[in-house]
């Protein structure tokens, strides 16, 4: 061990203490997992974040909660896997990569596909390496000897593998259907890749002639660019308006088309006019209707959302362009009669921005009916996928029981390429994992597919599936929990179940841990318009990756977002600071003490007693609270222990017997200190790694390195209550004398009388037992401890479980303020009186509680009501 309290510094500076540490537990191979079979798997794989930026907040909380998981089961003797990796992100990162060249003033045909596909693999390669950067800053306990990457060859195998067998099934099959359209990076998008935002619109009211008669039948759009692809009007057949009119045609405005009336439930009579225009290229209703129907599509845009030549006129104009002109154009053919303002919902690219068009198109899609049904099924077994927190599992359920045919196949070229080739002359599909025999007949499908298609296989193609026998498959897969946002439940969480059940028979994960958002202090959404985002690099630059990681970690409860407030991240770079002044305080008290002088079999003061106990308690809320991934609570009772009852109490009482001449009482003090540290550094170590494993490298320690120490275990042997109860009592006197002398403003190194009326001769023993606390942090003139206490005439009092405290100070008090002082004291028991007798009056609670849980409430009222009754009758005694 080193010289502690010379080679400890005196401050604590993380940017210092976090340089270097990381390359130490790297090199030192702390974070592979060694495949010891006498040891359990624990297996977790990250999320992998793509490669298209830098990591936001979102990802150091996600992955802070997941370094504590695996640096605890580490500890507590698990074989950890947490499986690194990345996303190559297809259409967010071709789109980064295009950007690029068109600053310098290039597209991508001008490279050609391979040329440009060097070209995204150099960017994958640079901003991998700004990830990892950042996975070190943050001290992220990572196996890198087993990082995986989407587009990997292993990878690759294992999409065509699942590709192959779907289609093979009849389950992934190629149609033409209206799929959501960006116009802007010119490729399909999934359901859940398009976010929805208001927008002020409006309804355009038309009139379409009826042919051959006089009449027209009034329709309302909100996109009147589709009508040039209008093939139809539908009207309800039970719609005594149009009974009639079915069968017979009007005429399309503009174009001239003649187009038919027909009759099709989907139709609400109720809604505006009862008829609607039908567009069966543009929108996936009017599609529906069209295959019933047998309708003719009619695409009117091209794949940039211009128009097309069969927008007559309009071809070759912007979609929008197109629909300020020909509302004009409508309006003065007296077609258009009304246009009435609408908030209305529109879908935009969750990638470029861009308002989506449901738009026809040739695309390779899943059947999702049969995955889906086998994901729902699995949730009414005992392998099921626990949601943490549970609401969680009815979102997932509501989802998959509704969920679409998945549109997977994109127009890109940075991604997995679908393993589809078509026959030159006979126009023959082939599918496969290996390239046509002869190839130089065939053509290669050029769309890649969905990111999420490969996403939805990470937790076992990342193990090294489809090959079975592949060692890490069989022993870490499945995993054992999965730590995410809630905002991806639908786009990654039911993909890799489905997936998962259909491939391997398995679930992927155990538990899914749902978190919330990062949101800025008011509440508000990151986002680059409201310039409100916080770089996790620059809070670890201010405040250390420590401060950050427990800020993060114990902000919030599962499920909920955390609000970023800078405050609340200096709180806890000032808890740390805290930690790392009375572990200063503690090494240099601790002389040479080395690890096997330890000795905790010494007599024991009860501050010995109780630090001991409270360790034991705050060990089992502690394991207790992360086995439930309530890392907030966790967060909580180590920050009690720690600040409140190791800084402010056990240190302070520790100094009477460390600065004593008692040899043996001197080594029991320095054993009880470096015990208790070294376990406090245990338990905080998987929130704060870095400043716990520089202290417990000064503290008496055996083995290299605080990620191989082993968790700490509840000790019987070093278990008191009596100790408890005994220094809550002391505790009480002495806060209770220190407000009293703040009050009347005498300073503790004032000596004043105090006098403490005991409840019994027991309490008068552990009293007199504990004296010298007393007299060190009471500072007392004179101190009477008796069960006969005469109470004097002009005295401050206050009242402690178990005794009553008088301090006369004649000539500092007035009488009216102190009888007002404990009116108020009265107050505050009588309401905790109240409080107490209602729970134990609700015979739920005593029914359905625990006995220990009610036996506690019920000494609680007792101690309570024997408060309130001595400081009721300290009032009578100086109204007298």
């Amino acid at each position: 061990m080193e010289d502690n309290n010379l080679s400890m510094p005196t401050k604590y500076d993380p940017t210092a203490i976090e340089k270097d540490r990381y390359q130490y537990w790297v090199e030192g191979k702390f974070f592979e997992a060694a495949g010891d079979q006498n040891k359990e798997p624990y297996t977790v794989v990250i999320p992998p974040p793509n490669v298209t930026g830098k990591l936001h907040l979102g990802h150091a909380w996600d992955t802070t909660l997941q370094d504590i998981l695996t640096r605890v089961k580490r500890m507590q003797g698990y074989d950890v896997l947490w499986l690194p990796g990345m996303d190559h992100a297809g259409i967010a990162t071709q789109a980064k990569v295009e950007a690029k060249l068109k600053e310098q003033g290039q597209s991508r045909y001008d490279l050609g596909r391979e040329a440009f596909l060097e070209k995204s693999w150099e960017w994958k390669k640079e901003y991998a390496q700004f990830i990892r950067t950042q996975w070190e800053k943050l001290g992220l306990g990572l196996d890198y000897s087993r990082e995986r990457f989407t587009l990997d060859k292993g990878l690759s195998e294992a999409v065509k593998e699942v590709f192959v067998k779907l289609y093979e099934k009849g389950w992934i099959y190629r149609g033409e259907y209206i799929i959501n359209w960006d116009p802007s990076t010119k490729t399909a998008l999934s359901d859940i890749e398009v976010e929805y935002k208001d927008v002020q619109g409006a309804f355009y009211h038309m009139r379409y002639p009826l042919k051959d008669e006089d009449g027209y039948i009034e329709i309302a759009t909100t996109r009147p660019e589709t009508m040039l692809g209008d093939t139809a009007v539908a009207v309800h057949p039970k719609d005594e308006r149009y009974k009639d009119l079915i069968g017979k045609k009007v005429i399309l405005p503009i174009v001239g088309r003649e187009i038919e009336i027909v009759a099709d439930d989907y139709v609400d009579m109720e809604f505006g006019s009862g008829a609607v225009k039908i567009t069966p290229a543009h929108d996936p209703n009017d599609f529906e209707i069209g295959n019933r129907h047998k309708l003719e599509r009619v695409l009117v845009m091209n794949e940039d959302g211009s128009m097309n030549e069969n927008a007559g006129k309009y071809k070759g104009m912007d979609r929008f362009e197109c629909r300020k002109q020909l509302v004009k154009d409508l309006q003065e053919s007296g077609v258009l009669f009304e246009i009435e303002e609408h908030l209305h919902s529109v879908g935009h690219s969750e990638r470029s921005g861009a308002v989506v068009e449901p738009y026809l198109s040739t695309q390779w899609f899943v059947n999702m009916e049969p995955l889906a049904k086998e994901a729902i099924n699995l949730q009414s077994t005992d392998d099921k996928v626990s949601f943490v927190p549970d609401r969680f599992e009815k979102t997932y359920l509501n989802w998959m029981g509704n969920i679409r045919d998945w549109c997977i196949s994109r127009q890109l070229w940075w991604g997995h390429r679908i393993p589809a080739w078509y026959h030159k002359e006979t126009g023959e599909i082939y599918v496969g994992k290996e390239d046509p025999a002869d190839a130089e007949n065939w053509e290669q499908d050029e769309d890649v597919l969905d990111t999420w298609f490969s996403s939805a296989l990470w937790p076992f193609s990342t193990m090294g599936w489809p090959d079975e026998n592949n060692e890490d498959f069989k022993r870490y897969f499945p995993t054992n929990v999965l730590v995410t946002g809630y905002d991806i439940i639908f786009f990654w969480v039911s993909r890799m179940i489905f997936q998962s059940i259909e491939f391997t028979e398995r679930r992927p994960f155990e538990d899914v841990l749902i978190h919330g958002l990062v949101r800025d202090a008011e509440g508000r959404k990151m986002s680059k318009s409201l310039g409100n985002g916080v770089d996790p690099m620059d809070v670890i630059e201010k405040y250390g990756a420590d401060s950050l990681r427990y800020f993060l970690s114990t902000g919030s409860s599962p499920g909920q977002d955390l609000r970023f407030q800078w405050e609340k991240v200096e709180s806890t770079w000032n808890f740390a600071n805290k930690i790392w002044n009375a572990s200063r305080f503690a090494l240099m008290n601790m002389g040479d003490l080395k690890y096997e002088d330890i000795d905790l079999s010494g007599e024991k003061s009860v501050a010995d007693e109780w630090i001991l106990t409270r360790l034991n308690e705050t060990i089992e809320q502690v394991t207790k609270n992360i086995d439930r991934y309530e890392f907030g609570e966790a967060g909580r009772h180590l920050y009690n222990f720690i600040w409140d009852e190791f800084c402010d109490w056990y240190i302070e009482m520790a100094k009477l017997p460390l600065y004593g001449e008692d040899e043996e009482r001197i080594l029991t003090t320095r054993s009880i200190l470096a015990y208790t540290l070294d376990q406090i550094m245990r338990m905080l170590h998987p929130f704060m790694p870095f400043i716990t494993e520089e202290i417990w490298q000064h503290l008496p320690h055996e083995g290299e390195s605080i990620t191989q120490a082993s968790w700490p275990q509840v000790r019987a042997d070093l278990h008191n209550e009596q100790a408890v109860t005994e220094m809550q009592r002391l505790v009480s006197i002495i806060r209770s004398v220190r407000n009293i002398r703040a009050e009347v403003d005498t300073p503790m190194s004032k000596e004043i009388q105090l006098l403490i009326q005991a409840k019994d001769d027991q309490v008068v023993a552990e009293l007199e037992n504990n004296r010298s606390y007393l007299e060190r942090f009471c500072n007392p003139s004179e101190l009477e401890i008796s069960t006969q206490v005469k109470a004097p005439e002009k005295a401050m009092s206050a009242v402690v479980t178990g005794a009553e405290l008088f301090l006369p100070l004649a000539g500092l008090i007035n009488i009216d303020d102190e009888i007002q002082r404990l009116e108020k004291e009265w107050k505050r028991w009588d309401s905790e009186v109240i409080r107490v007798q209602k729970k134990l009056s609700n015979e739920g609670f005593v029914k359905k509680a625990p006995e220990q849980v009610v036996d506690e409430e019920r000494k609680k009222e007792k101690d309570y009501v024997d408060k309130r009754e001595k400081v009721e009758a300290r009032i009578k005694e100086l109204k007298a």
